[in-house]
């Protein structure tokens, strides 16, 4: 029995107009993939005969963004018009026709598209077979299975949980190199196994991702570290040799001993699958990133010195190359400056109960303090198990309030000035300095921040250079 929702309504509403005017429709791909598998689907997608340009005059509000592939955007719903000022309240549904396509010379899009009147047809285009999927709603009013029109084996392959390339898996890959990346996905996300000559084929043509743009690339390793399955996607990322292809750093990270009284875990690859292995579904992207990134720089600095292995400016080095790696998957700037954040103080928890006061509070003005907490969290989890620093931190940071960790200044610079002094370098030590007083508890008032200024820098009338 299929379950209502807004997406939902909409699909079936696109799907009966489309069938009202004499054409095919069906609901296709992961949305009928999810409905067997009892998930909520994200979304529904229609499949249908009507050409774009049918489908663009049958409906009244609709987006022609892909149309050279047959793919049309429908709006529905009543756009609120019912309450003046109300926000529009438009469900969009992609709706796709059926075709078959051409060479794909760029490994990403057809040169050229045909359009079809063949379902069966359509549907051979298509990446996997548990994508492959059609649904007509009307047959599965009473009972899902009995509207699904699988041509291409998707519903064993769903019971036997395997992800597998439709028709030739070379020829499917050839198409699109993502989707090598998309079978670790979907066999990590569902606890699946991909079938032996797909996975074949994604050794084979491993170094083709190279081919792909790095922004897809980015968005499809995001997934896989957010969608409560990392650590096996990058067990099978490295299995099938897309690893060392799309992110060799971390490839290299394999074999690299640790000093076992620290990590009886085992080398940095095993460690950092530790940390994976925690991030829960929907956790931040920048998290993800910096669980993954932390221990980028173990392996360069690497050293069995005579008392244990080191890894001297392990989070200097590693931050150096986490900005390359960012900058070459085109990371925005907040995203970087998170992630880099978060490999350069990961480190610091160790030093938690010798901190002074101030540091302590400038530790906790960090943006995001508890993507840093769930780090060092996971980071200790993977390693030795102990959370003494996780916990001394975590408390006091929870008891701390706002107005501790960023007090209102006692002293800025127009108070320097108007009591004398000229402005110059010192000034940024001077602010400084009264705000680590303040900070500690030393004093608590503006004529106590200038007494000690007076006290470490001198009197009012020379420059502050």
């Amino acid at each position: 029995m299929l379950s209502s929702s807004r997406q939902f309504d909409a699909a079936l509403e696109v799907v009966g107009e489309l069938r009202a005017a004499g054409h095919e429709a069906y609901l296709a791909g992961g949305c009928v993939r999810d409905l067997l598998l009892g998930r909520a689907p994200k979304d529904f997608d229609v499949a249908t005969s009507a050409t774009p340009d049918v489908v663009l005059g049958l409906f009244e509000r609709t987006f022609a963004v892909g149309a050279h592939f047959g793919v049309v955007l429908v709006a529905t719903g009543d756009g609120g018009q019912d309450e003046p000022g109300a926000k529009p309240e438009y469900v969009v549904t992609e709706v796709a026709t059926f075709r078959s396509d051409g060479v794909y010379s760029d490994g990403r899009r057809p040169d050229t598209v045909r359009y079809t009147l063949s379902a069966e047809e359509d549907v051979q285009r298509r990446d996997f077979t548990i994508n492959g999927l059609l649904l007509d709603p009307e047959r599965s009013a009473g009972d899902l299975r009995a509207g699904v029109i699988d041509h291409v084996g998707g519903v064993a392959d769903l019971e036997a949980r395997i992800v597998r390339a439709i028709g030739r898996p070379d020829l499917r890959f050839e198409e699109d190199h993502l989707r090598m990346l998309r079978a670790v996905r979907f066999a990590a996300r569902f606890s699946f196994e991909i079938e032996a000559g797909t996975r074949r084929a994604m050794r084979a043509l491993a170094a083709k991702t190279a081919l792909v743009s790095r922004e897809r690339v980015r968005d499809e390793l995001t997934k896989m570290l957010t969608e409560g399955r990392a650590r096996r996607a990058f067990e099978l990322l490295d299995e099938t040799g897309l690893l060392a292809e799309v992110l060799p750093e971390i490839a290299r990270m394999k074999g690299v001993e640790q000093p076992p009284q620290y990590h009886p875990e085992g080398d940095v690859w095993v460690h950092t699958l530790g940390l994976l292995e925690q991030l829960e579904e929907g956790c931040p992207a920048t998290l993800a990133w910096g669980a993954l990134l932390h221990d980028v720089g173990k392996p360069p600095t690497f050293v069995r010195a005579p008392d244990r292995i080191r890894f001297d400016g392990h989070a200097e080095v590693g931050v150096a190359m986490a900005a390359e790696i960012l900058r070459r998957f085109r990371f925005s700037n907040e995203e970087t400056s998170q992630v880099l954040a978060l490999i350069a103080n990961h480190m610091r928890f160790m030093e938690a109960e010798r901190m002074k006061a101030s540091t302590l509070k400038r530790f906790f003005r960090l943006e995001r303090f508890e993507e840093h907490l769930a780090l060092h969290r996971m980071d200790c989890l993977a390693g030795s198990g102990r959370l003494d620093h996780w916990e001394f931190m975590r408390e006091r940071w929870l008891a701390m309030p706002e107005e501790a960790v960023r007090p209102t200044p006692l002293i800025t610079g127009r108070e320097l000035i108007a009591a004398g002094y000229r402005p110059g370098a010192a000034f940024k030590l001077m602010l400084r300095a009264a705000e680590d007083a303040q900070l500690e508890g030393t004093i608590q008032t503006a004529e106590e921040a200038l007494a000690l200024l007076r006290a470490r820098f001198g009197a009012p009338g020379a420059p502050c250079a």
